[in-house]
């Protein structure tokens, strides 16, 4: 029945599960094509199952760990040929190449933000991945303040989600849109109740953009956790939608696969703070460059998003009296290593 006859790519839905594993299987080799049509851009799989992840019998299948076993198994996979050289057939100069002229305009700045080499194949990017997680020219997002600690920067080149204060310990995020439940998101972590009453600021990464993360501030990894969790499960709230997940971004830090990293800063009035990466959909890896104990300096890189467009969220204490800048308004897009907040000395 329209409008569910389609999928969100405008095709007609997948019907049955035999015809679902049949495009998985064909997806597994095949890298995704630029298209401007299309925002499921680098989610194949999540066009596929968009329409089913919005029924009630979807919502409950895609929370159980045996369903999602199988799904890591399914984007393990698909990960291996997108990191290989195979998969870099899709960076070319045609109309549905990555380095064609329509796909730079919709990038916006490539050739002059980025590292690449037009003397060589695919301008030196060896695989989809690789140039998915392509890396800025040094100078291209410097920090602007590098020794004022009273600052905190995007840790992501991203757009502001949302910003919650005075967050529960345990909320029911499931039937509220954009209620943050600390003890979900961070997993039942011992310092889980040092950041009851605190603030979550969320940002979301287009899969168009930049998908490493840098230190929003100077201080210590005090501890890196590592949480499993689902792939294409939606939130209740957000019902039958082709942004489903895009939406369920606030349900989302609390169940999909994620990576949290404590830091602390040095300076004693940001002091013990935490950067959730979340991956969603095809995000089957979320990768950590540094490790517990390292000291890292504001703006360096910590790790990064594979495979798609993601999500990330900075979470405070309490006693953690940040003030945002006007930049921070929902939906704008703020680059990496712009200042986001600030607390008074």
């Amino acid at each position: 029945m329209a409008p569910y006859d389609k999928d969100t790519w405008k095709q007609p839905s997948v019907r049955d599960y035999i015809t679902m594993l049949r495009l998985l299987n064909a997806i597994l080799t095949e890298a995704p094509e630029f298209t401007s049509k299309h925002a499921s851009v680098a989610f194949p799989i999540n066009a596929i199952l968009n329409w089913p992840m919005g029924t009630p019998a979807g919502k409950a299948a895609f929370l159980l760990p045996s369903v999602n076993e199988h799904f890591r198994n399914v984007l393990d996979a698909r990960g291996k040929f997108l990191s290989s050289p195979e998969s870099a057939h899709v960076l070319s100069h045609g109309p549905s190449g990555w380095l064609g002229e329509e796909a730079l305009q919709a990038m916006g700045g490539f050739t002059d933000d980025f590292i690449h080499d037009v003397t060589k194949p695919h301008w030196g990017f060896k695989s989809w991945d690789d140039f998915f997680t392509r890396r800025f020219k040094e100078g291209r997002r410097p920090v602007p303040t590098p020794y004022d600690w009273r600052i905190v920067i995007n840790p992501c080149e991203s757009s502001v989600y949302n910003v919650s204060h005075s967050v529960l310990e345990h909320d029911c995020f499931w039937l509220k849109e954009n209620a943050y439940s600390l003890s979900d998101i961070l997993a039942n972590h011992e310092f889980v109740s040092q950041f009851a009453g605190g603030t979550v600021y969320q940002a979301w990464l287009s899969a168009l953009s930049y998908h490493r993360w840098h230190a929003p501030i100077s201080g210590t990894v005090v501890d890196i956790d590592f949480v499993p969790g689902t792939y294409y499960s939606s939130s209740p709230v957000v019902g039958m939608s082709p942004l489903a997940l895009r939406n369920s971004q606030g349900y989302l830090t609390a169940v999909a696969t994620r990576v949290n990293i404590y830091l602390k800063s040095d300076n004693p009035q940001i002091g013990l703070m935490c950067f959730t990466a979340v991956g969603m959909a095809e995000v089957s890896s979320c990768e950590v460059t540094v490790k517990k104990g390292d000291r890292v300096v504001q703006g360096q890189e910590t790790g990064m998003f594979h495979f798609g467009g993601s999500t990330s969220c900075l979470i405070f204490r309490p006693e953690t009296k940040i003030q945002f800048t006007d930049m921070v308004r929902v939906g704008n897009l703020i680059k990496l290593n712009e200042p986001i907040g600030f607390v008074d000395v």
